[in-house]
């Protein structure tokens, strides 16, 4: 791609003027100057995270869950109500750990 001149530059941001009118051109380069900040410092720590989990110990151990007792809520009104997501308990044997 070709380097731009002078004169296209010129005609570039008179349509842009045009476009968006004077007015707005400073909130939007502001909001657009925000916008690339944030990215940068998310991208930033994406790469700090990745850095941390490459030099982190790789060895996994895994701890013996405890079975989890829900009590059933009582039914309001009469109304028969339908369990809530999860409101079982689950009973694992030794066996299938």
């Amino acid at each position: 791609m070709r380097n731009l001149q002078g004169w296209e530059i010129f005609v570039l941001l008179a349509v842009v003027v045009l476009l968006f009118g004077a007015k707005r051109l400073p909130d939007t380069a502001r909001g657009l100057g925000r916008s690339l900040r944030i990215f940068k410092a998310e991208t930033k720590g994406l790469r700090e995270d990745d850095a941390k989990d490459a030099t982190k110990d790789t060895t996994v151990t895994t701890a013996a869950a405890e079975p989890v007792v829900v009590e059933p809520r009582p039914i309001e009104s009469g109304v028969a109500q339908a369990p809530a997501a999860g409101a079982h308990a689950v009973h694992r044997d030794a066996a299938d750990r």
